[in-house]
């Protein structure tokens, strides 16, 4: 169970590596400026919302203040942070390939076939095309977990099976890159990492701990890339040597 944290760990101190570096740059560029834009739409909305909420208490609930505003806070960070990483992973898509690439060659030594730019601009569609389904199975199980919000006795748990998910579906993002990389589909990725479930969870819960703590979440994707390379490598690359070898 607790590899998957290791993974993670490792993956922090991987995109350090000189020849790791240059593959890091995009994606971390690409956050930042997505960070910015959306702390600065972010902050915009807060105060407005902040005033409308204000604005809706009669003056004798002028005391629930205290309550709400903390909470609209609460909200509105975990708000930024899961829409921060959603457009982060799909705009960046295209060059985290490289990243698991690069990581995966120094981790292995062997060499993968040389992506070109003209080959990463044609693999555009169908990286965006598997974003969008990874975001259509993600809505299947919000669906769900809704529904059973409205069970009495069962919506106790849906706190639980929120972080469940959410561990799940990170898992299944940054695992797509060294995966993709071999060919293997999402339905084949989500069957394997069903395999090993208590590490797999644990890898993607630690990611998204790590995602509520101020700049070293500017740090996730490239990190969670690395340390999702090296779980691959360590824990299903042996048992695929023939696909590797074959690409």
């Amino acid at each position: 169970m607790f590899k998957g944290i290791h993974y993670f760990l490792a993956g922090l101190g991987l995109i350090f590596k000189p020849k790791i570096r240059p593959f890091v740059f995009i994606p971390l560029l690409i956050n930042v400026l997505i960070f910015s834009i959306l702390i600065y739409y972010g902050w915009q909305q807060y105060q407005q919302g902040i005033a409308w909420l204000t604005a809706q208490l009669p003056t004798w609930l002028a005391w629930l203040e205290v309550v709400l505003i903390p909470l609209f806070i609460i909200a509105a960070l975990v708000v930024v942070f899961f829409t921060f990483t959603l457009v982060a992973n799909f705009v960046s898509s295209p060059f985290n390939g490289l990243l698991a690439e690069a990581v995966e060659k120094r981790l292995t030594g062997e060499e993968l076939p040389a992506t070109s730019w003209s080959q990463i601009i044609k693999t555009i569609p169908s990286v965006l095309m598997t974003e969008i389904n990874k975001l259509l199975y993600y809505l299947r199980w919000v669906i769900l977990i809704l529904l059973l919000s409205f069970i009495p006795v069962i919506n106790l748990l849906t706190p639980f099976l929120w972080l469940i998910l959410g561990a799940w579906m990170l898992v299944l993002q940054y695992m797509d890159y060294p995966m993709g990389n071999h060919g293997i589909k999402l339905k084949q990725q989500r069957q394997l990492l069903s395999h090993h479930l208590l590490m797999s969870l644990s890898f993607g819960g630690v990611v998204l701990a790590a995602m509520l703590i101020p700049f070293l979440n500017l740090l996730i994707m490239p990190a969670a890339i690395a340390g999702a390379t090296q779980f691959w490598v360590m824990e299903f690359r042996p048992s695929h040597r023939t696909d590797t070898n074959s690409h």
